[in-house]
C-alpha cells in the first residue's frame, strides 16, 4: 500500500481543536500532492497533512489507518474517483469530513460527489491560504463551494420551480420500476410488502433488487439504503 504517513506516526484519533486539523490527500498525480503540501506548509499550524493515497482502493485503507480529520479529495480517479471513496468510507468512518478538490467545475461532478456525502468542493485553481482556510472550516461543519459552484447544489437540492435539472449518471442507471424498489427497501420494506405496494411478484422484486445491486456495485441491503438516502429518494 503506498498510502503515507507524512508525520512518522501511526494511526491516531481525530485532531482537537487545539491542534491542526488532520488532513488525508486523495490523488491519481504525486506532482500535484506534492504541491498541495508546499502551498499548506505556510498553515502547517492549522493544516497537517499526515497521509497521501493515489488510488481508491489506497485512500480506503490509509484513511482508516490515519482517521484524519478531513479528506481532501480527487473527484476522478483511473479506478473509482472520490465518488467511490465516499461510497467505501463513510458507513464505517462516518466521521471523517471530505472536501472535493478538482481541476473539474461540471455541474455532474459536484451533484455526484456532494450527493455521495462530501461537505464541500473546491476547484484547484485557489490558494493555498484559501484551501486552509476551507478545510478549517468543514471540519468545523461548514458547507464550502468555489464561488460558481454554490449554484449547482442550490439548483439540485432546493427543489424551486424553475431548478435546472442536474443529471446523476449512477441514478440514470435504474429504471424508473428500480427506483421505485429501491425507495420503498430504503424505507423498511420487506420485499413481500414491496411487492404488494407495486402490484409486483416477490421473484419480480429479487430481480430489481439484483439488477440495482449490479448496476450500483453494492453488495447489501444497508449499502443500498445509505446510497438512496444520499440521493434523497427516501
Amino acid at each position: 500500500m503506498s498510502a503515507q504517513g507524512e508525520d512518522g506516526t501511526t494511526a491516531s484519533g481525530a485532531g482537537t481543536e487545539q491542534g491542526p486539523v488532520r488532513v488525508f490527500l486523495v490523488d491519481d498525480h504525486a506532482l500535484f500532492r506534492t504541491g498541495v503540501k508546499a502551498e499548506l506548509q505556510d498553515a502547517a499550524n492549522e493544516v497537517q497533512v499526515v497521509g497521501e493515497a493515489g488510488s481508491v482502493a489506497e485512500a480506503v485503507a490509509g484513511i482508516a489507518h490515519y482517521r484524519p480529520d478531513v479528506v481532501l479529495l480527487d473527484v476522478h480517479m483511473p479506478d473509482g474517483g472520490g465518488a467511490e471513496v465516499l461510497r467505501r468510507v463513510r458507513p464505517n468512518q462516518p466521521d471523517v469530513v471530505f472536501l472535493a478538490l478538482s481541476v473539474s467545475d461540471a455541474a455532474e461532478d459536484v451533484i455526484a460527489v456532494i450527493r455521495a456525502g462530501a461537505r464541500g468542493y473546491v476547484t484547484k485553481t485557489i490558494s493555498g491560504r484559501e484551501l486552509a482556510d476551507s478545510i478549517r472550516r468543514v471540519r468545523e461543519g461548514d458547507a464550502v463551494f468555489s464561488p460558481r459552484l454554490a449554484g449547482f447544489v442550490l439548483d439540485a437540492f432546493a427543489d424551486r420551480p424553475g431548478a435546472a435539472p442536474i443529471r446523476d449518471p449512477e441514478l440514470d442507471l435504474l429504471t424508473p420500476r428500480e427506483r421505485d424498489v429501491l425507495r420503498l427497501l430504503a424505507r423498511g420494506y420487506a420485499y413481500k410488502e414491496i411487492a404488494s405496494e407495486l402490484f409486483i411478484s416477490v421473484k419480480t422484486v429479487e430481480t430489481h433488487v439484483s439488477s440495482v445491486l449490479r448496476k450500483t456495485q453494492l453488495s447489501n441491503r444497508y449499502e443500498l439504503s445509505r446510497w438512496a438516502s444520499d440521493r434523497r429518494l427516501v
